[in-house]
């Protein structure tokens, strides 16, 4: 959403709410309609990054409508952007707390949880998440856990999680090239060009993979197949991390 977009929004709501106070013949929106338009625009400001105006509408939500979990969660998100981690801490929280039994929600709590060194705890929300009969993506729960257990440099629990994901969602991109991280870092490198093969047999490439491809190639001495890879990621990614880290050298 363009900013004069969202400031005509910011405008209409203000407006309305203007005018619905002062017209007898009009009702007042309730505090949980007023919560769900300015958690909205603190959303839509916190897209383009201005941190500020998205933490301004963030607190009138609150002031709404504290109850209301989605309100609490995207408080979250929003400190957790401006680096605020108390505040992001208190609101996801609170969230969790006030929609516990929500996948959704459990999902978002145990990311936050993985992201400030709790991952254990975040492991055991995601894995109960994938669980959940009210969650459609368990493959993507799993994933998350996988992530999660591999950044304590669990290797063979992540891989679990990743193998458990495949089996619900074959092709799942990121389960794949997670896998062939996985195999590169642990020294079987056939295996990660195996997987990186697959992957774009099934899959659109991503800088990613062919960054992957590119390492294990080198690593097997294909120089042929590891340049063919370079030159995709310089062509197809050129604004990609893993292309300015070609043209710099690294991992050279």
């Amino acid at each position: 959403m363009k900013s004069s977009t969202v400031k005509m929004l910011g405008l209409i709501l203000a407006g309305c709410l203007a005018a619905c106070s002062q017209n007898s013949g009009f009702k007042k929106a309730s505090p949980a309609v007023t919560a769900a338009t300015n958690m909205q625009l603190a959303i839509e400001y916190m897209k383009m990054g201005k941190l500020a105006s998205s933490r301004d509408y963030m607190e009138r939500a609150l002031s709404d409508d504290p109850g209301n979990p989605d309100v609490q969660m995207t408080a979250g998100m929003v400190y957790e952007r401006l680096l605020d981690m108390r505040k992001a801490e208190r609101a996801y929280a609170t969230g969790y707390r006030l929609g516990k039994g929500d996948p959704n929600i459990q999902n978002t709590y145990a990311g936050f949880l993985c992201r400030t060194g709790k991952a254990i705890a975040g492991e055991k929300l995601f894995d109960e998440v994938a669980r959940s009969p009210l969650y459609q993506t368990p493959e993507v729960a799993l994933v998350n856990a996988g992530v999660c257990v591999r950044e304590t440099g669990d290797l063979v629990d992540a891989e679990r999680y990743f193998k458990k994901a495949l089996t619900i969602h074959p092709n799942l991109p990121e389960a794949m090239l997670q896998l062939g991280n996985i195999a590169f870092d642990s020294g079987d490198t056939a295996q990660a060009r195996d997987i990186v093969r697959r992957y774009l047999a099934v899959n659109p490439p991503t800088s990613e993979v062919l960054w992957l491809g590119f390492r294990a190639e080198r690593k097997l001495g294909d120089a042929t197949a590891a340049a063919g890879y370079a030159r995709r990621v310089q062509t197809e990614f050129p604004d990609s991390q893993q292309a300015q880290m070609m043209r710099s050298g690294v991992d050279r």
